[in-house]
């Protein structure tokens, strides 16, 4: 979008259908810049320039670069979780999967979304700085609620997790991705440098890496909380 013309249409929307089809491109926007760079790299400014706006018109649907993020971040993760299913063992009372399969399933379906893992990785970093309180809290106030329908899905799948249990491990999901993300994908100079056969205990296998924490996370959730009946 950067001809005069279109950039004028954007500027004179004024419907509610209008200001929504001009937000979504704006996220658009976003996403096709974080598949090229880091958060970190991407400025409000930049963002604008995909656009075809000045920094004035785009924060007239989000208020800094952060929030596009928090909005991105939420609609991806709706968008996974009406999708995960699919990718996840059949949850069956009678015959549940084993949750070795569940996690690796899990872990598998989180590396094919490199944009939710991104920007997790960024949360605590990089989004929840320049922030006003009422958006952070309608980003969070959100996110939660999409976290209790992610620890329903596991909880279908690994029915030993009672219902604190299955959050809190979504919440750890959440920590380890962004703690295991960044290491598997380093700088161009780390990945040269680790390529030395001296180094190969310092390459990061993204998906085998969190599924095996995830079930070290599992075994201490059961361990530590023993299920409880109809929690």
């Amino acid at each position: 979008m950067s001809d005069t013309g279109e950039q004028l249409n954007f500027q004179r929307a004024r419907n509610p259908e209008q200001r929504e089809a001009r937000r979504r491109v704006i996220l658009g926007a976003a996403a096709q810049l974080l598949a090229e760079s880091p958060v970190s790299e991407i400025s409000l400014r930049e963002l604008a320039r995909r656009v075809g706006l000045s920094k004035t018109n785009v924060v007239r649907y989000f208020e800094t670069r952060e929030a596009v993020f928090f909005a991105l971040l939420n609609e991806a993760l709706d968008e996974w979780l009406d999708d995960l299913p699919a990718e996840l063992p059949a949850a069956s009372p009678a015959e549940p999967p084993s949750p070795d399969a569940v996690l690796d399933a899990l872990a598998g379906s989180l590396a094919r979304r490199p944009l939710i893992c991104e920007l997790w990785s960024a949360l605590g970093t990089e989004l929840e700085r320049n922030i006003s309180t009422d958006a952070v809290r309608a980003f969070k106030l959100t996110h939660a609620e999409l976290q209790v329908r992610l620890a329903g899905l596991l909880r279908e799948r690994i029915p030993a997790l009672t219902g604190p249990a299955s959050r809190e491990l979504v919440s750890l999901t959440i920590v380890l991705v962004a703690g295991f993300w960044p290491f598997a994908n380093p700088s161009p100079a780390v990945v040269e440098a680790v390529e030395d056969p001296l180094l190969a205990h310092s390459r990061v296998d993204f998906t085998a890496r969190l599924s095996r924490a995830l079930l070290v996370v599992v075994g201490g959730l059961l361990a530590a909380e023993p299920p409880t009946p109809g929690a």
